[in-house]
């Protein structure tokens, strides 16, 4: 039976058994300890939240299998359930629509990754120290959670860990205190956050600070930048990770100001298969560095996710194109602005590659075993580059920015996308999102009817490489 069917209204199609739509979480403040050696987590989570337009007769959470201390509700005692990753709460009345409230979880365990089809999702021990990837349902591995992408919140994220390793998390260091052998690192992100954009990692550390100075131009202020990773690497990191900033200011260029506080990087002490995004980070893995800038292209598409998907986030996973298609073809715009390959000679060359791969994708609804195929990035930056050719330089920058101004912090779906980019044109555009969308076939390669770049130099971003 198609998903769609069996779903209830607002639940996730291709994860119906995460998220609850009944209820926002408007704020989750997490406090918790980590033994590395032992694998130990504990500590609570206190989220404040609001009841919808029905009365609340359960409140259901994402976790997954930790022994449970402790449940309140608004400072109370209630009862609860814990089991197949669900913990459900039963207030001794229903709550009235729209009431606000505050359910407090204590809870300890050995975390560990959450089963799926891509391998284990969430927090994942390390060699010395751990780190945490979870999307797009790993959240639940190590906090409790309302699981689905559309209910974002901000969050304060405390974490104490033996005083040798360094803890980082999206967001502002607002503390760093020290008792004993143990440190406890406080951190602040307050822009909306959905659940699997929230990130922890923690190991033996050297920091590096990034921020450049003020650009010449004035046009944008510097983001703090700052980087964590093994001290032995510093030599590739410095090499591969040195254009960063440039980049940085290229992007708000491109796609508006950065939406977030700051922006961190950490090389954990391990290989990773793929670099991780999260809300204000990244995290990338031995393997990332050779000093040759040989994955610079991974850190322009991390660095786009901050505006296209983290920001500007999926309602649910069906439209997950619209994350990866867009850092895919930032990729391909930063390589045209370093002096690299244009946009338009990578879009050939997916072109080619996807001409070889079986046609049975559908980007605007891939399906849950499709979500992470490589045809999806590909695909998606196809798209991209044709509604370029299609609305030309001048429509198609403007467009994205008002696109990232317009939905900052929200989330959307692909239909919000397609009438938003026809605004910029005359032409209707329904045919061309038809065939690179909703067909599995692959469209002729895009031709440009107009100038790619912006014809007035002051907006022109792709002038300045």
């Amino acid at each position: 039976m198609n998903p769609q069917q069996v779903s209830a209204p607002g639940t996730d199609p291709y994860f119906p058994d995460h998220g609850d739509t009944r209820y926002r979480v408007h704020r989750y403040e997490l406090d918790l300890d980590y033994r590395p050696v032992s694998n130990r987590l504990s500590g609570s989570a206190r989220l404040s939240a609001l009841a919808g337009p029905a009365p609340l007769a359960d409140i259901a959470l994402d976790l997954a299998a930790f022994r449970i201390q402790r449940v309140l509700l608004d400072s109370r005692t209630v009862r609860y359930t814990h089991r197949a990753g669900k913990l459900r709460i039963r207030p001794a009345e229903a709550l009235a629509p729209g009431t606000a409230f505050t359910v407090e979880v204590r809870y300890t365990g050995n975390p560990k990754p959450v089963r799926s089809p891509w391998g284990g999702l969430g927090w994942e021990e390390l060699t010395d120290g751990a780190l945490v990837a979870s999307q797009p349902v790993g959240a639940p591995s190590w906090y409790p959670c309302n699981d689905r992408p559309a209910d974002k919140a901000s969050y304060r994220v405390s974490i104490t860990a033996p005083s040798p390793y360094t803890v980082v998390a999206g967001g502002r260091l607002l503390t760093r205190t020290t008792r004993a052998s143990s440190t406890t690192w406080v951190y602040e992100q307050p822009a909306p956050t959905s659940t699997y954009l929230v990130t922890v990692s923690i190991g033996n550390y050297t920091a590096v600070p990034l921020t450049g100075p003020d650009p010449a131009n004035g046009q944008h202020p510097p983001v703090p930048q700052a980087a964590h990773l093994p001290a032995r690497l510093l030599p590739e990191f410095t090499e591969d990770f040195g254009r960063q900033n440039r980049m940085m200011q290229f992007f708000q260029d491109m796609f508006g100001p950065y939406p977030f506080g700051e922006y961190t990087v950490v090389v954990a002490d391990e290989e990773l298969e793929v670099p991780v995004e999260a809300q204000g980070m990244a995290t990338f893995g031995t393997n990332h560095l050779d000093g040759a800038r040989t994955s610079e292209r991974l850190i322009a598409h991390e660095l786009a996710h901050q505006w296209f998907g983290n920001s500007v986030s999926v309602a649910d996973w069906q439209h997950i194109w619209l994350n990866e298609g867009f850092a895919k073809y930032a990729e391909w715009l930063w390589s045209e602005h370093a002096g690299g390959r244009t946009a338009a000679t990578h879009a050939a060359a997916a072109h080619q590659l996807l001409a070889t791969l079986p046609q049975n994708l559908l980007p605007a609804d891939p399906g849950k075993k499709l979500m992470f195929d490589d045809r999806l990035y590909e695909r998606g930056g196809l798209t991209v580059h044709a509604l370029r050719c299609a609305l030309g330089g001048d429509a198609f920058f403007r467009m994205l920015k008002d696109w990232t101004r317009k939905h900052r912090h929200g989330a959307v779906r692909t239909a919000d996308f397609t009438t938003h980019a026809q605004q910029y044109t005359a032409a209707p555009l329904e045919g061309l999102f038809d065939a690179w969308l909703r067909e599995p076939a692959l469209p002729p390669l895009p031709r440009p009817t107009g100038p790619l770049r912006p014809e007035n130099p002051q907006v022109n971003p792709l002038s300045q490489g």
